[in-house]
This record gives C-alpha cells, sequence and structure tokens, in this order.
C-alpha cells in the first residue's frame, strides 16, 4: 500500500500524491510530455510533483482531478501535503481557526496572516526563512492563503485583529508590496464580521510586547490560546493562563485606538507608501 514505507523514508502526503501521479499517468500509457501537453503545464513541473519535490499549484491539482477523473483525489491530498507542511507548534492555531466562531489576534510587528496578501507573505518567508528553495516558499505561501478559506464558511468566524503600529511602519519586500497589503487590510475591514485596530507607539510599552497570540472562542463557549514567538509556538490549555492571556488582550485592545481612528492611520500609512517609490 501507498503509505507503507519506501524507499528512502516514510511516504508523506507529499510523496503519496507524485507516485498517485505517476501510477495514474502510467496506467494511461501517458508520458510526462504527453500529459503535460493535455493539463496544459511543464512537464517539468510535473515531473518535480512525481517525485515528491514540489507539490502541485491549486489549480494543477483540480485539472489533474479532472483529466483522471479522480473525484478530488488530488486536491485532498494536496491539502492534506499542506497541513504535513505546517510545524506541529502551528497546526493547533490552524486547526483552532477552522472551528471557531470568533477569532481574536494580536500581531507584534507583522499583518496578521489571515490578512496578509501572497506577495506579503512571500516577502516575509523569503526574509525569515534564508536558505529555503523557492517551491517550498510558494508552498507555505500558499498554505497560509488557504487558511483564507475560514471567511468563505457558512458560519463566517468573527474576527478581531489587533496590530502594533510596527507593522505598518516596518516595510515588508518592496514599498509596492506594502501599498497593495496595506489596501488589502482596508478592504478586509469593510466585512461586517472583521475588525482592525492598530496600538499607536504613542501607548509605549503593552502586555503583548515581543510575540503574537491567538484566541479562538468555540460555538459551545470555550476559549483556546496560541502564543507564538520567534520560530515557536505554545498551545495554551490551561484555564488560568487562557485567563491571563485573555486579560493581556483585552488591556492591548484598551490601548488601541478606535476603529475609524485605526482606518485613519493606516490611511496615513497607505498615503505614505503611495507617495514612494521603490528606489
Amino acid at each position: 500500500m501507498e503509505l507503507n514505507n519506501e524507499d528512502d523514508g516514510r511516504a508523506t502526503p507529499r510523496t503519496v500524491l507524485g507516485r498517485r501521479l505517476r501510477r495514474l499517468r502510467e496506467a494511461a500509457g501517458m508520458s510526462q510530455r504527453a500529459l503535460a501537453d493535455k493539463v496544459g503545464y511543464p512537464h517539468t513541473y510535473l515531473s518535480r510533483v512525481e517525485r515528491g519535490e514540489q507539490l502541485p499549484s491549486e489549480a494543477l491539482a483540480e485539472d489533474l482531478d479532472t483529466h483522471f477523473a479522480t473525484d478530488g483525489l488530488f486536491v485532498e491530498l494536496l491539502s492534506m501535503a499542506q497541513d504535513a507542511s505546517i510545524p506541529d507548534y502551528g497546526r493547533v492555531v490552524v486547526d483552532g481557526e477552522s472551528k471557531a466562531a470568533r477569532i481574536q489576534v494580536f500581531g507584534s510587528s507583522l499583518i496578521p496572516g489571515l490578512l496578509q496578501t501572497e506577495d506579503y507573505a512571500h516577502a516575509l518567508f523569503r526574509e525569515s526563512l534564508p536558505g529555503e528553495s523557492e517551491e517550498r516558499i510558494n508552498e507555505r505561501v500558499a498554505t497560509r492563503m488557504r487558511r483564507k478559506r475560514v471567511f468563505e464558511k457558512e458560519q463566517v468566524p468573527y474576527y478581531w485583529a489587533i496590530m502594533d503600529e510596527a507593522a505598518l511602519r516596518r516595510p515588508i519586500g518592496s514599498i509596492a508590496i506594502m501599498r497593495a497589503q496595506l489596501r488589502y487590510v482596508l478592504q478586509a475591514i469593510e466585512s461586517p464580521r472583521i475588525s482592525v485596530q492598530v496600538l499607536p507607539f504613542a501607548q509605549g510599552a503593552h502586555p503583548m510586547l515581543g510575540g503574537s497570540l491567538s484566541l479562538h472562542t468555540l460555538r459551545n463557549g470555550a476559549t483556546l490560546a496560541y502564543v507564538e514567538s520567534f520560530a515557536s509556538g505554545e498551545p495554551v490549555e490551561s484555564p488560568e493562563r487562557i485567563l491571563e492571556l485573555t486579560q493581556r488582550f483585552d488591556v492591548a485592545r484598551s490601548k488601541s485606538l478606535p476603529k475609524q481612528e485605526s482606518l485613519d492611520l493606516i490611511g496615513s500609512y497607505l498615503r505614505e507608501y503611495e507617495n514612494d517609490d521603490d528606489s
């Protein structure tokens, strides 16, 4: 079976996807070039997917399912592979997002993940993961973008983000990327279920300095917490600790600008980036 150990190591969703693609292609009597011509992608791309060196894009996975009539198999394997690529400490927050009725996040120096554009996320991963291949960077970005599907659910969760002013001031990637990112945040806030506040520099010290926090309130009223710092994270289950973190979040929120003033500040930074260039 495909989930048994094979060759150099344990099978993963990534390698299972590649093996299933190869077997279906060979069973159809097709070369990689022939399949590439049929689905409209470079054969070198398909070759990397078969070898497990690169995950397919969502579009390719859908096209493979259509071509081989596999009823969503490749899309499902892609989703599993993306989940498997998330560090253990990050899977808790991703799983919590999918179940939450309300999501509250604080980001100390970055735009929160669910509000990031693809280009912003790519530039962030490129800087924070030196030496990572472009294929793996793209996979990480695709996984982050997939998390936004929580906003497409039938019951969309309430989302409340507090971001430090540093997230607006510190450019990630190019000036053009920051312009597009801040426009995206302003557009996202138009949703009645998305609220964003900015904690300004003028407030000085606050209880969330140096870290990021996610609070997920489930439909039964229970709250899950997740604390993240540089390259590590910690799910929190203790009721006492969750109460402490909720209090920290509430204090940070009390120090943040009201909604309209937050929008005005984001808009002022956007105008600065619009008046700047990449030179």
